[in-house]
């Protein structure tokens, strides 16, 4: 259905997708492997890295764990709860974490629980001597677990309220009692998605970086990734970059490998607000163990929310907006959010348009299926190499050549580029590739191609999930300070960057204002980048 011309161009396309994701992150791993340092050898298996490597893997471990086991009953009550008021709201609500930096969102737990926190000054008036530390193990698992536990709920409540209503007419004809639904119906429907979620967890609070690198609390509550910042932050000691980078990396290829065995989960699910018909679990104790419940976790979502919305607006606001270190940090962070943001989405766009011409073949020989296969998978490069080994095996490949930081920005588009591509392809695959297989066939009857197809047939429907598309990578790219931790200095400050500086150098007021303006503006974007993507499918269903 496609055109020779076509055909060549799309997999002509791929072919430099391919290469530039390839390259960039390959040569910044051949770079860790290849760098002049004898003493790593040694310091791999140093007392240090392996207390790191073991404290990485104890708090993903640990994290995981909280976050499905408070999961369970929340998503639990709320499925049995279709009448409960407030509900899709409570489920919108979590979503909102996902979409807010982690940076602002530190700063949120840290005025709750911190120790001049609400909850520490609720406990002092109640005569307690000392009050609860949010750094350290306690601090991180908690975090964790504000991220993590919200992510959890909606997907299992998603799979509970797809249960066929019969289920539940069984289920009182039987007269089952509430063990019997937990062990018959409720449970094996969750057994099913555990596997994943826990495993996605995992691999989020295993290369977790700006949450430990705030709250850890010192060498003996650091993460691989953060005693890589550190080694080359502050100590400047390649040896050591190099061997926790590589062990990172190890790690990183383990967890995937796994993940790949496990069922599916599908993150995009709709944390469903459709009204299920259940019978069961009517009594009084029930209904208020479940109000608790979900009660309980709406204030811990919530709370921090709300604290960092009233710290901010303590905040002189006008002056902190016209200051010209804002100024900069906010042109800076626009510049490279919205360079990453098109890189990323054309990378997607050239990928998606390889498979497709790839897969219109009709006799595609093995070569062409293969390549295919690669270019899926190459998306999700940056999973197997974080953004901080990638920045450190960037620096090491740049250093014998002059300043690294003179090259930072550029760096820093290229790595945000590549950490939004997974969400990229996710938004664009689907929207291109039922676009494609609805107009092929009549476009290529009617002889239309080349920028006639492109302004008459394709932008009228792709233009709103590029730009959706485009919308979350730009979120993800403002928010982050992975890949400026490495490379930020006085020449170069990004939104997350100056905030991590007010926050270190103990200007609060300040730090607040700033975690207010950027956490509203990623939460804008990701709202943007996230609406309208079941709705699009659901009307391209029904056509």
């Amino acid at each position: 259905m496609l055109t020779r011309a076509e055909h060549r161009r799309g997999i002509g396309l791929g072919i430099l997708a391919f290469a530039f994701v390839s390259l960039f992150v390959g040569l910044a791993v051949l770079a860790l492997l290849g760098f002049d340092a004898t003493p790593s050898h040694r310091s791999l298996f140093d007392a240090y890295t392996w207390k790191v490597l073991q404290f990485t893997l104890m708090q993903a471990n640990l994290s995981t764990l909280l976050s499905i086991a408070l999961a369970i009953p929340v998503a639990l009550a709320l499925a049995r709860r279709p009448e409960f008021p407030g509900r899709l709201w409570i489920l919108r609500l979590m979503a909102l974490p996902m979409g807010l930096p982690v940076l602002v969102a530190a700063l949120g737990l840290i005025t709750i629980w911190g120790r001049q926190g609400l909850l520490n000054g609720l406990l002092l008036n109640l005569g307690l001597a000392e009050p609860v530390s949010i750094y350290g193990l306690g601090g991180i698992l908690l975090a964790h677990v504000f991220f993590n536990l919200p992510l959890a709920c909606r997907l299992m409540v998603a799979t509970l309220d797809r249960l066929p209503g019969e289920y539940w007419l069984l289920a009182t004809g039987l007269g089952m009692k509430p063990w019997s639904i937990w062990r018959f119906i409720e449970w094996p429907a969750l057994a099913r998605i555990l596997p994943g979620i826990a495993g996605l967890i995992f691999m989020l609070c295993a290369t977790s970086f700006t949450l430990v690198l705030v709250l850890g609390g010192g060498p003996a509550a650091t993460t691989l990734e953060v005693a890589i910042y550190q080694s080359l932050r502050f100590d400047f000691d390649p040896p050591r970059a190099i061997a926790l980078s590589v062990m990172q990396i190890t790690l990183t290829a383990i967890v995937l490998g796994l993940l790949s065995l496990l069922p599916s989960t599908d993150q995009t699910l709709p944390a469903s607000g459709r009204r299920v018909q259940r019978f069961d679990g009517q009594t009084w104790s029930r209904r208020l163990w479940d109000g608790t419940v979900i009660g309980c976790a709406t204030l811990f979502i919530l709370l921090p929310l709300f604290s960092i919305l009233a710290a901010g607006l303590q905040a002189d606001l006008p002056r902190l907006v016209m200051s010209p270190a804002f100024l900069e940090a906010a042109s800076t962070s626009a510049a490279i959010a919205l360079s990453s943001g098109v890189v990323s989405v054309m990378i997607a766009i050239a990928i998606i348009s390889a498979r497709i011409a790839i897969g219109d073949q009709k006799q595609s020989g093995k070569t062409a299926r293969m390549f295919s296969t690669v270019l899926a998978a190459t998306s999700s490069l940056v999973l197997l190499v974080p953004p901080v080994v990638l920045g450190t095996g960037w620096f090491f490949l740049l250093r014998p050549w002059g300043d690294v930081t003179r090259m930072a920005p550029y760096l820093v588009v290229a790595i945000n580029a590549l950490m939004a591509l997974p969400f990229v392809m996710r938004v664009l695959e689907p929207a291109i590739g039922e676009h494609w297989r609805r107009t092929a066939r009549l476009t290529a009857s009617l002889g239309i191609g080349g920028i006639a197809k492109l302004l008459r047939i394709d932008r009228p429907v792709l233009l709103r999930p590029v730009l959706l598309a485009l919308s979350f990578a730009m979120a993800l790219s403002l928010g982050d300070l992975g890949a400026v931790a490495l490379f930020g200095s006085n020449d170069f400050v990004t939104l997350p960057w100056l905030l991590y500086r007010r926050l270190s150098s103990y200007r609060t007021a300040d730090a607040d204002g700033l975690a207010l303006i950027l956490g509203i503006v990623c939460l804008a974007l990701t709202f943007i980048g996230t609406s309208g993507i079941g709705t699009d499918r659901s009307k391209h269903a029904g056509r």
